[in-house]
């Protein structure tokens, strides 16, 4: 039964719709029968959800150790920094140029074959065994031109079946589909490597990731096909950068803020875990935890925020990320290593779920941003990758000076802070846009 009001704001309920609905025809966003209530995911958000989870899981049994894999067997930082180094450079190449792929042919074919190359990775680190830390830079270059091909068909897809009213409920779920994968995947992970002799154990988690891998691809069946879009420009997103007082000034290097504290902290974290622990058990149990508390933070903040919280949300979870770095200086032991662990995984959503609602909204924030919505994406990612590039380059250079904690401690705080910036540059935005939804919502 409609309120009263629903009523009141009937006229612009229908503006509102009249442009939603004619952008789901133009864009195929076919969501099933009957009208979606707000705020309530379509049926093929939850299907994009179901290969998101699949993907995470086989990256989370995996991801961690094939780290500690490579590092077993050199003893060599400088190993890990180029392995993320090439996965890195070949994402952003792999965005950039499969953008016209995406956009003018099948988006869902790009994804597919985003799954099936990270199960092709597997393959190959499976048959070089311990020779694959001989090719480092072309194995992190595959899982980079994977990890490339499946997330830019995901953005795309996800933009299209979702609006601002179920963007954070999206976001929200994805954490916590997160957070579930990446609390039970490692632990069983180092449950089997600890009760295997020399690198069975290994083996064996690499080849069940493989098969999770293709089980994605066929999950990623059931999304329907959606139309194709007109000519893909190669340049049109990037121009926005040059235009004063466009979003995208301030939220382009915001991304690169985000990405250097997501280049460094993504492998070196569970690296430190082991060599603290030289145990990967430890390490399964730190994920466990972890991921434990993640999974309540992600639930609680994906059902808090709202857009006329994110600018708060996001300065006090860049603060508490930065505070939780602060031990270190006292002693990286599994204690320290712990407490920062838990203190990201209850804070890092109230950072990461505004950062990613807000470009979101950004990408759809007229009609012509929204039709090019494929370069927009790619514009984010090549945002991301920038600073995950830096980050990145920033721990070979630390590491070839010196590899003593003082020197990969203020490492980590410095690219650790880099989200302080993100939140700088993207508050203004923030404000504007809650402003914006406020008053729609009271019309």
């Amino acid at each position: 039964m409609p309120t009263k009001d629903a009523y009141r704001s009937f006229p612009n309920r229908i503006k509102r719709q009249r442009q939603s609905f004619a952008f789901r025809e133009r864009h195929d966003d076919e969501q099933g029968s009957g009208e979606r209530k707000q705020g309530t995911l379509p049926r093929q958000a939850v299907l994009l959800l179901a290969v998101q989870g699949l993907f995470t899981a086989a990256g989370a049994l995996s991801g961690a150790f094939v780290n500690v894999y490579l590092w077993k067997v050199s003893q060599n930082f400088a190993v890990i920094g180029w392995f993320a180094l090439s996965a890195h450079f070949a994402n952003v190449l792999t965005f950039y140029l499969a953008g016209k792929w995406v956009k003018e042919f099948n988006k869902m074919n790009s994804l597919r074959a985003g799954v099936a190359l990270s199960a092709v990775f597997y393959l190959i680190v499976l048959l070089l065994k311990k020779q694959a830390v001989h090719y480092v830079v072309p194995l992190g270059a595959l899982q980079g031109i994977a990890g490339g091909l499946f997330w830019l068909a995901f953005n795309v897809v996800y933009f299209e079946i979702t609006e601002p009213d179920n963007r954070d409920k999206f976001n929200g779920y994805a954490g916590l589909l997160g957070s579930i994968t990446g609390m039970i995947a490692p632990w069983i992970s180092g449950f089997i490597i600890t009760r295997m002799e020399d690198t069975a154990g290994y083996r064996i988690i690499f080849t069940v990731s493989l098969i999770i891998f293709l089980i994605g691809v066929a999950t990623s069946f059931f999304l329907k096909k959606r139309k194709a879009q007109d000519a893909y420009s190669w340049t049109k997103a990037f121009r926005n950068l040059k235009d004063k007082g466009d979003p995208w000034r301030r939220a382009f290097p915001a991304l690169m803020g985000q990405g250097m504290r997501e280049g460094v902290f993504a492998f070196v974290i569970g690296l430190l875990v082991y060599i603290a622990t030289q145990n990967e058990m430890k390490l399964g149990i730190y994920s466990f935890i972890t991921s434990g508390v993640a999974l309540f933070s992600f639930m609680l903040a994906g059902k808090w925020l709202k857009p006329h919280r994110r600018n708060l949300a996001m300065l006090i979870g860049t603060a508490a990320m930065i505070l939780v770095i602060l031990p270190f200086f006292w002693k990286v032991n599994y204690a320290t290593l712990m407490f920062f662990g838990i203190g990201t995984s209850l804070f890092i959503p109230l950072f990461t779920i505004p950062m990613t609602s807000s470009v979101f909204d950004i990408i759809g924030r007229n009609q012509d941003s929204a039709d090019h919505r494929v370069e927009y994406v790619v514009l984010r990612e090549v945002g991301l990758n920038a600073g995950r590039i830096i980050g990145t380059i920033l721990f070979l250079i630390a590491v070839s000076i010196s590899t003593k904690p003082l020197m990969l401690n203020s490492l980590l705080l410095l690219v650790g802070s880099a989200p302080m910036l993100s939140w700088f540059l993207m508050r203004s935005w923030q404000e504007s846009w809650a402003k914006k939804q406020l008053n729609e919502n009271k019309n």
